[in-house]
């Protein structure tokens, strides 16, 4: 489900001082139920999550087109953040306790981690149309009883071309790609 995005920004997140100049873009409720232990799970379950694999066939192929669109117009050209000067890496403001927390790897998407905590998670991706954060919360549910992820995605776009880019992608990340996604890792959480 979306959230405002003060179910982010009112949260005493730790990205909030490390990207304190990148938007909100996106906030979402994860189906995730779990305990007040199970955040680890959550973050091995969305590293390791596929694109490429979504049950959807409409996502997959958004992605597809997107990575073809990349490939074409030369907007991924294998850039990570802290590769160049050009593009410095959230890892370079990190505080020091959070230097070397675990840092999941992502075997199937473009992102690189920052750090880990108890209840936080943060991962950077950086390409010629924008510089985004995405960012996973284990939070409290209303009643008290159990807990359940949140997903945040920050962005920093990169000129006219990455406000653009990211005008033009935000009715499908509304309408199909979020709601599939978030309906898929709810599916797959419930049959962990």
């Amino acid at each position: 489900m979306k959230l405002p995005d003060s179910a982010h920004t009112a949260r005493p997140w730790r990205i909030h001082e490390i990207a304190p100049d990148f938007r909100v873009e996106d906030v979402w409720s994860l189906p995730t139920p779990g305990g007040k232990d199970d955040f680890a799970a959550l973050v091995h379950h969305v590293t390791g999550h596929d694109l490429t694999t979504q049950p959807s066939p409409i996502v997959r192929a958004l992605f597809a087109v997107r990575w073809k669109l990349g490939e074409l117009f030369g907007w991924d050209d294998d850039k990570r953040p802290g590769d160049s000067p050009a593009m410095p890496s959230l890892r370079d403001r990190l505080p020091a306790d959070l230097r070397d927390t675990p840092r999941p790897d992502f075997p199937a998407l473009p992102f690189r981690s920052l750090y880990l905590t108890d209840d936080e998670f943060a991962a950077e991706v950086a390409n010629r149309t924008m510089h985004g954060v995405l960012h996973l919360g284990w939070v409290r549910d209303e009643d008290g009883e159990g807990y359940h992820g949140q997903m945040a995605v920050l962005v920093k776009p990169n000129g006219w071309l990455g406000s653009a880019y990211m005008a033009a992608i935000k009715p499908f990340r509304y309408l199909i790609v979020y709601p599939q996604l978030t309906r898929t890792i709810g599916r797959d959480w419930a049959h962990r």
